[in-house]
């Protein structure tokens, strides 16, 4: 986690001091269940949320303190009470470590996934703006690289809208999964804490209990949430490199925005370079880099230990906070996407009219050509324009007595007629945008 890849709202949330805040609130939230219980006077209970509610908690204090008794939380209850004072003796009864520094873990994800799920929402926003926009503006698709069949551009801005919408299902999902608290003492037994202290702390902070906690609230939930950060960040990545395959010189079909002052070489100044969608596809090599350790976390000895913990100290800001920033360059990289239409068209016409040849192909077969011969006569007068023969490939198949027989004229340029490909193109935007 670097200033340069990283936005405030969500480098606040893994501050020392938003992480004190919480921890704070989760001790005074499951005091003022205990008070209810009659475990502690309730006037403890009121003291330490008076003392503590607005108190400022003394990063470097807790520090030094750590640094002697080589234990955060502690540190964390000892400097608490030179703030409140002796009623600080009445927090954390019958509560373990793991009870505060999980739940805390837990809030601090679901207001992560809260982040995200609203930079989704901008790029949603922003594909399908220019998605209509582009609805029906011819582009060439291909497959491994080479030309296949007309498609539009609105389309491929279709299909990256409907990826980012289960992108962000499974966000939500990942937030539901992660969403749970537990304050259930050592080895998470309850033995020294009632539940119902559990179950307060809960709906104080936003979460469900965690049902059966073995002192650690169960791995195979982080796992999912950094699984799925991994998958969004592969969404990105896939536009990212539809992008910067686009912005080649010999297909300039978009680009990335170019502002009056930039400059895209120290060398060479007429360089305009896709640096931001080559900057997102790195950090999302980073977030998905991120998934395996969290999977790696699932497997704890017995009912605990804290091989976990070195990993989500880093992991928990790094994946969120790479991510928040990669969703929001992105957006702001699709708003403003130059798109240009003419090269589009100008590709289109490259191969001389090829990009039909599976029309050609299918009229054929319904005149009476065996699929087989059908090819075979497409193939070979395609391999003519490929080769460098011709440039006019409607042209060979009316000079192609094989063709003649089956069509004529007219229905061979009946089968050029590019607006029959995207016919479709209704259907297709009602599925992904419904009756917007």
């Amino acid at each position: 986690m670097i200033p340069r890849y990283s936005r405030p709202d969500m480098v606040a949330i893994w501050s020392p001091e938003t992480k004190f805040r919480i921890w704070f609130e989760i001790e005074a939230h499951a005091a003022d269940a205990m008070a209810e219980l009659g475990v502690i006077p309730k006037k403890a209970a009121e003291t330490i949320w008076a003392k503590g509610k607005n108190a400022t908690f003394d990063v470097a204090r807790i520090d030094a303190i750590e640094a002697e008794v080589k234990h955060d939380v502690i540190a964390f209850l000892t400097h608490v009470s030179e703030i409140i004072g002796p009623e600080a003796r009445y927090m954390h009864s019958g509560m373990t470590s793991s009870d505060v520094l999980d739940t805390c873990f837990n809030v601090q994800l679901v207001r992560a996934a809260d982040i995200l799920i609203a930079d989704v929402d901008a790029l949603l926003a922003a594909l399908k703006r220019r998605a209509f926009e582009h609805k029906l503006t011819p582009t060439v698709g291909r497959s491994h690289g080479i030309h296949a069949e007309p498609t539009t551009f609105g389309l491929k801005l279709a299909q990256a809208y409907a990826e980012f919408s289960r992108g962000r299902e499974r966000l939500v999902a990942a937030r539901a999964e992660v969403a749970t608290c537990a304050i259930s003492g050592a080895v998470g037994t309850f033995a020294q804490v009632d539940p119902r202290v559990e179950a307060h702390v809960a709906k104080a902070m936003g979460l469900s209990v965690e049902p059966i906690s073995t002192q650690v609230i169960p791995r195979d939930r982080h796992a999912m949430y950094f699984a799925t950060l991994g998958v969004v960040a592969s969404s990105i990545e896939r536009l990212a490199i539809e992008i910067r395959h686009l912005q080649r010189t010999e297909v300039l079909e978009a680009e990335e925005f170019f502002s009056e002052k930039q400059k895209g070489s120290s060398s060479m100044p007429h360089k305009r370079n896709p640096v931001l969608s080559e900057n997102i596809t790195g950090l999302a090599r980073l977030v998905r880099g991120y998934a395996m350790p969290a999977m790696e976390n699932v497997a704890l000895w017995h009912e605990r230990d804290i091989s976990h913990s070195s990993v989500e100290r880093m992991i928990g800001p790094d994946a969120t906070v790479t991510l928040d920033f990669a969703l929001a360059r992105l957006s702001g990289l699709i708003d403003r996407l130059l798109v240009y239409p003419t090269n589009m068209q100008k590709n289109l016409d490259k191969l001389g009219g090829l990009i039909h040849s599976q029309r050609i192909l299918i009229a054929l077969t319904q005149n009476g050509v065996t699929r087989e011969d059908a090819y075979a006569i497409v193939q070979r007068n395609a391999m003519k324009v490929w080769g460098g023969e011709s440039s006019d490939f409607l042209a060979l198949l009316k000079a192609d007595p094989d063709v003649r027989k089956a069509l004529s004229d007219k229905e061979l340029e009946a089968n050029f007629d590019l607006d029959h490909h995207f016919k479709q193109v209704d259907t297709i935007f009602k599925r992904v945008f419904g009756n917007a």
